[in-house]
């Protein structure tokens, strides 16, 4: 017995030395990078293949063909990749997940390259390079190994530029460290561990294209255990699930009992990722998918060219239709990642899970006597809840948390379902009755598909289709706009589950047979890339790319598409979407109109075709200083690209000093009413005044605001203190009231607390201790969407708008119900009612953005409006602007609170300024009387 424990021991720590050989580079391309490089295990694969071809085919001696191969080969790789596929993304400032999605490509590529030149089949016969049975020299390898980069990283120069360039590249490039070469040395290192791992464990495992990557994307979680930072961590748990894993092998349990425990036996890496994905802290922050520039729109005549295409089989080809029978049932499994990464801008790397469970189920349920189309409808229905496996985790895990919990259930699935015997032993699949001729199903498919088709393009439309577009954007936009960002993810996963079931049913009625082979993870990874390289957002990529992966294999040589969809993965930093390349060239050109950025330079007066800033009476216009002369949109018919200018259109709001305490005491009055619609006496006219209300060229009807919610009384944090993990205390024990009518500013140096306690009130925080309340009633545990449906509106000071979502429909976005007058009343209110309405927001100037952000935080009607820094961004004349909106807005009853660090605009505008310091309110300052 203790002999099988030593037996047992060792061949772990042989399998758990592998598994910490690939923790080591996966951190040290991490750290030096930035980059989850999940194109690791598709590095070992080639370098053990490099190995195998130089001494086996070649005649090497094992010497050098491992000198070469892990000396030349594989840093050679990773200096290409560093030099052609992410150094570009990382100078253009691409996210985690765009870098994300070209490792991805990277490792589709090389598996396509992989195929091409040495076949799929299994190789048996890779050399033995250290230590044959005997672990310890490759435990020490991997010791050593870990030295070595804990000495660098910690004492040597070079790890400290290379931290300083994981964490801030611009700024260390500014600081004289060589960024490049940095991040060159870290992908050279990653890829030689993994040239190292891979013909370590070449000759234990089955060596091909797919099944080896596969093999090491398991062991990703050790690096997921130990945070992507700590290598003794890594190690640890490496050499710990190497020798458990060996030692659960002496248990031979009966039953059901000792199938699984077998299956754990086997697969506790898998296990270990996939706790380590979906219940340890994520590694992701706010990354999603890249939105597009503007969502693609199909001509109807290329629709009928695809049709037409899709159709052909049916006229020319024989009674035989094997491969196409596969293409519209694989389009509709690559339909459900345009619903969950397109529509919803979600990474989903597990959907071959889906689809797979959807084809098993459908066969047990035909195995039991159902009809083999409601059996399929049945496993839709039963595999739909379980998108509920990815699609709760995405609620709270953003980036590369969500890629490696939708990866690790694709993994679990493959790994406990579809190898086991247990679960797809005998499992056999029929087509429909009626539909056996391939023929027939074919077009049964096609009927499938553009139903499907149909339903998903229904999401693009109404205000489900622009509140999964918000989500895309910019996720906490859209929360604080209304969006119900938990349930939308959770849908886009149910249905995205449902349809990727539903084509794995078809797919494997069309082969007649269950093939675990045609769902693994691979595949999963193969697909997203295909869906993403082609345009994620666009119904047309799930025909295309189906078309491309199954036809061009099948004509050409098993491995081309693969390799293809790659490399255009790889190069998604240079290479746009095919697709929507394609329909943006297609796409009718905007209609004409002003669209430039707004002029930093001296506003143009009268004799330069443009207006003055203060006309006098003579031009027809109001002089700010006098009542009833606040700016609050630009003529319809005038320039709409910029905040308006000091003398766009006027109504009879106050302007920056009117409604504010005058030197006697007294209030001024003026002119809050013309937004509400209520009436009041027209001012006198003279000097410096126009008769009556009038607008901007005299006589002109005014835009209001929105009519307001109920307004309760105001909004009132108690005792907020938040301590963030670690013990940094962000807020201590802060008080603060809104008064209605009122603009509050919050002033202090950076990291002085004013957006933790911004974010309190906005719901998108919640306090370790203290309240939040709205007229009495506690709503600290509310979340933004929720307190904006209570009208607590918010704007960023990052523009949180929708790029790819026109300027009405942001604004549309953020009204709270279907009523179409209070969005039109936002837009007049702001100068969008004209043709630019109609526009993408994406290339929009910064003033016109800005005032797309706050038309959409006025279209919910909300009695409390809170701005985060409004004027970063502004040039002096449209802070100037907006100014007069603000106060013109508190004037007419709405609660402001603005985080500003324009001394200038707080002192415009502001009745109380708070300054806080340390993450306390230190004083406070009332410039007027109360309203």
């Amino acid at each position: 017995m203790a002999s099988l424990t030593y037996d047992l021991t060792l061949a772990g720590l042989a399998i758990g030395s592998a598994a910490a050989l690939t923790g080591i580079g996966l951190i040290v391309t991490y750290r030096a990078t930035g980059v989850l490089n999940l194109a690791h295990g598709a590095i070992a694969m080639i370098c053990a293949y490099v190995l195998r071809q130089s001494v086996v085919e070649w005649g090497w001696p094992l010497p050098l063909g491992a000198l070469v191969t892990l000396l030349v080969v594989a840093p050679a790789i990773g200096l290409v990749l560093d030099r052609a596929v992410f150094r570009p993304l990382a100078l253009a400032g691409a996210g985690p997940a765009q870098t994300l999605v070209a490792s991805i490509g990277v490792f589709v590529l090389l598996v396509g390259t992989a195929a091409l030149i040495w076949g799929g089949d299994a190789r048996a016969d890779v050399p033995v390079l250290l230590g044959g049975d005997d672990p310890w020299a490759q435990l020490g390898a991997v010791v050593a190994l870990a030295c070595l980069v804990g000495a660098v990283t910690r004492w040597t120069r070079f790890g400290r530029e290379l931290r300083a360039v994981v964490d801030n590249r611009p700024l260390a490039v500014l600081s004289g460290i060589p960024a490049d070469r940095v991040s060159a040395a870290g992908w050279a290192f990653g890829s030689f561990t993994a040239g190292l791992t891979g013909v370590l464990i070449a000759p234990y495992v089955r060596l091909d294209p797919y099944g080896m990557p596969l093999l090491v994307v398991e062991v990703i979680a050790v690096a997921v255990l130990a945070r992507m930072r700590s290598l003794p961590v890594a190690i640890g748990a490496a050499l710990t699930l190497g020798v458990a894993q060996a030692q659960l092998t002496r248990l031979h349990p009966e039953g059901w009992a000792g199938d699984v425990v077998q299956a754990a036996g086997a697969n506790l890496f898998v296990l270990a990722l996939l706790v380590g994905a979906l219940v340890l802290p994520g590694l992701g922050t706010d990354d999603t998918l890249p939105p597009p520039s503007a969502a693609p729109r199909v001509p109807a005549s290329l629709w009928l060219v695809t049709g037409v295409l899709f159709l052909l089989p049916l006229g020319f080809a024989g009674e035989d239709l094997t491969t196409a029978v596969q293409i519209p049932a694989l389009a509709v499994i690559l339909l459900s990642l345009v619903v969950v990464s397109g529509r919803g801008g979600q990474i989903a790397l597990g959907q071959a899970a889906y689809a797979g469970l959807g084809a098993l189920f459908t066969a047990l349920l035909a195995a039991a006597g159902l009809p083999e189309l409601t059996a399929l409808l049945l496993a839709v229905a039963c595999v739909a809840p379980l998108g509920l496996l990815t699609g709760w985790p995405a609620i709270r895990r953003h980036g590369l948390a969500l890629a490696l919990a939708t990866l690790a259930v694709g993994v679990a699935v493959s790994r406990f379902v579809f190898a086991q015997p247990y679960a797809t032993a005998g499992v056999t699949l029929s087509r429909p009755a009626g539909f056996d001729p391939d023929r027939r199903y074919y077009v049964l498919e096609l009927v499938v598909l553009t139903g499907c088709l149909l339903l998903v393009g229904a999401l693009r439309r109404g205000r489900t289709g622009r509140a999964l577009a918000a989500l895309r954007d910019h996720e906490r936009g859209a929360e604080a706009a209304g969006v119900r960002v938990a349930g939308l993810k959770l849908l886009v996963f149910v249905l995205g589950a449902a349809l990727a079931a539903l084509g794995g049913g078809l797919l494997g009625m069309g082969v007649r047979a269950f093939d675990p082979d045609a769902f693994d993870p691979v595949r999963g990874l193969l697909w997203f890339a295909a869906v993403l390289t082609l345009g994620a957002d666009t119904l047309l990529t799930p025909a295309a790319a189906a078309a491309l992966l199954v036809a061009l294999d099948a004509g050409t040589h098993a491995g081309v598409a693969v390799a293809l969809i790659g490399l255009l993965a790889a190069l998604t930093g240079r290479v746009p979407p095919l697709l929507t390349a394609l329909l943006a060239k297609t796409r009718p050109s905007p209609a004409p109109g002003p669209h430039r950025r707004p002029s930093r330079a001296k506003h143009p007066g009268p004799a330069e075709g443009g207006t003055h800033p203060d006309p006098g009476p003579a031009e027809g216009g109001t002089h700010p200083s006098s009542p009833g002369a606040a700016v609050i949109a630009a003529p319809p018919d005038g320039p709409e690209d910029a905040l308006p200018p000091a003398s766009a259109a006027r109504t009879g709001a106050p302007g920056p000093t009117e409604g504010r305490a005058r030197a006697d005491g007294t209030r001024a009055t003026g002119g809050a009413r013309p937004l509400t619609g209520e009436s009041s006496p027209p001012p006198a006219a003279g000097p410096g005044r126009t008769g009556g209300r009038a607008g901007p060229a005299g006589g002109r009807a005014q835009p209001r605001r929105p009519a307001a919610a109920p307004r309760p009384s105001g909004l009132t944090a108690h005792r907020l203190t938040l301590t963030y993990p670690g013990g940094l205390t962000a807020l201590d024990r802060v008080d603060l009231e809104l008064r209605a009518g009122a603009v509050t500013a919050v002033v202090g140096p950076n990291g002085a607390g004013k957006s933790t306690l911004f974010d309190c009130l906005a719901g998108t925080l919640r306090p370790t201790t203290g309240r939040v309340t709205l007229g009495g009633v506690d709503i600290t545990a509310r979340p933004a969407h929720t307190r904006h449906r209570l009208g607590i509106a918010r704007t960023f000071q990052q523009l949180a708008v929708f790029p790819s979502l026109t300027v009405e429909e942001n604004v549309r976005v953020g009204a709270r119900d279907a009523a179409v007058e209070p969005v039109e009343q936002a837009l007049r209110l702001f100068g969008l009612a004209g043709p630019q309405r109609h526009r993408a927001a994406a290339g929009l100037p910064t003033g016109t953005l800005r005032r797309v952000e706050l038309a959409r935080a006025l279209a919910s009607a909300p009695h409390t409006l809170l701005l985060d820094e409004p004027a970063a961004g502004l040039d002096t004349d449209e802070t100037a602007a907006l100014a007069r909106i603000l106060a013109a807005l508190a004037a007419d009853g709405l609660t402001v609170l603005v985080v500003e660090h324009d001394p200038d605009l707080v002192a415009d505008i502001a009745h109380t300024v708070h300054t806080m310091e340390g993450g306390r309110i230190v004083s406070r300052t009332v410039t007027e009387a109360a309203p």
